[in-house]
């Protein structure tokens, strides 16, 4: 059976010599040594120094993505001879509309050209003088050629080589390259492929739930038992606030009140497991020595973020937030629940039961975070807390001791 690189060789015009050899070695390595290697920036700083083996003068190449983030619209894979790896470069959302974006070869790509191609060392040129060019010219180079990438389904990317060769690129280099794209057109789509799944992962269940169901955590019921500080948080009035404000500034208010919460509990090593309407459930895994500390840690930087915040929408002429957040530690079940066909990758057990109806007393107690004895004896913390004495909660035996976060640590 033939490989994919023979049948893209046959498809060349058959000359002798060394551009069969090279074109076979090259896409040989593309199509099949590459299946353990995950990252395609890898894979293409390999194929540049490839070409540069195979005599193609390539000095500089670029691969141009459009992603699926939440933060980023695209992103930029750079090699520049010389490098042992490449450059990532990650472009917001906006860009789109920047005078960087519409002049530039890009632009011109995305808008339907099947090549954009341009002769630095030559000052008569052809085709459009992107500001781009002046750049390159700096760097050397003598030629630039851009290239769609295409993806199935009309997804297209855009893909750059540059050359510092007198008199640019040769006939032969643009049918190496031309032979190349659509088997490195296959070979990327797959990391992109499998990179997106991580990433709308990453973005809606978190980091480590999106690494358990990636290795394979995705039948009904399945799941472990594990130690965890646990974090509740609900934003209080915002039944009224919704009615009362219009849509999209309802939706910057909760974006801006998630930003406060979330960044914290993120950055001090928590796995925020859910968002629930106005609230947000998150745990710290007791496998980190250091997890009860890292929860406080997080509350104190959360408040001083919910305050910044909170003066920012008076002068707005808002109203300042109010919230209320629960804590405990205890065992909790961590995995699968729901449907035969529906999800949901979170945490159950009486300690988060505990942790809600802490969440629930701060609006009789008014106090705006709520501890049980448990984490306070945990963390050690007990000189730094208030004592409230013992509270009766919805659906246990049993009262249970609280503590008021002064948010002194």
């Amino acid at each position: 059976m033939r490989s994919l690189s023979d049948a893209l060789l046959n498809s060349t015009d058959g000359s002798e010599g060394k551009w069969p050899v090279q074109r076979r070695h090259v896409l040989d390595w593309l199509v099949n040594e590459t299946r353990s290697e995950r990252y395609i920036d890898n894979i293409f700083v390999e194929i540049c120094r490839k070409l540069a083996e195979a005599g193609v003068p390539v000095a500089r190449a670029t691969l141009h993505f459009r992603i699926h983030h939440p933060q980023w619209i695209g992103a930029r894979i750079l090699w520049r001879k010389g490098l042992s790896e490449a450059e990532i470069d990650l472009y917001n959302y906006g860009i789109e509309d920047s005078s960087q974006y519409l002049n530039s070869p890009l632009y011109e790509i995305n808008n339907g050209a099947s090549e954009v191609r341009h002769y630095l060392d030559d000052s008569s040129g052809d085709g459009a003088e992107y500001a781009l060019y002046d750049d390159l010219r700096a760097e050397g180079i003598t030629e630039y050629i851009a290239w769609p990438l295409e993806h199935t389904l009309g997804k297209q990317h855009v893909i750059t080589f540059a050359s510092d060769r007198q008199g640019g690129f040769r006939p032969g280099d643009i049918e190496l390259f031309k032979d190349v794209l659509p088997a490195l057109a296959l070979v990327s789509e797959i990391r992109l492929k499998n990179r997106l799944a991580r990433t709308l992962l990453e973005t809606y269940v978190g980091p480590h739930a999106s690494e358990q169901i990636l290795a394979g955590a995705t039948t009904r019921g399945s799941g472990v038992t594990v130690g965890a500080a646990i974090l509740i948080c609900d934003l209080r009035d915002f039944t009224r606030l919704s009615d009362l404000w219009p849509r999209d500034d309802v939706i910057d208010l909760l974006n801006g009140y998630f930003d406060a919460m979330s960044e914290p509990i993120e950055r001090h090593g928590g796995e925020i497991l859910k968002f629930m309407g106005d609230g947000l459930l998150a745990i710290f895994p007791l496998s980190d020595p250091c997890a009860c500390s890292n929860l406080l840690g997080a509350i104190a930087e959360a408040q001083a973020a919910l305050a910044e915040f909170n003066e920012e929408n008076l002068r707005k002429g808002r109203e300042p937030l109010g919230y209320g957040i629960g804590v405990h530690v205890g065992d909790v079940m961590y995995g699968n629940i729901g449907s035969r066909k529906r999800l949901d990758f979170t945490v159950i057990g009486p300690a988060v039961n505990v942790a809600s109806r802490l969440e629930s007393l701060t609006k009789e107690l008014k106090r705006p975070v709520l501890l049980s004895r448990a984490f306070v004896e945990r963390a050690g913390c007990a000189a730094q807390m208030e004592s409230l004495g013992s509270h009766a909660l919805r659906g246990l035996d049993h009262p249970v001791d609280v503590f008021a976060f002064s948010g002194r640590r």
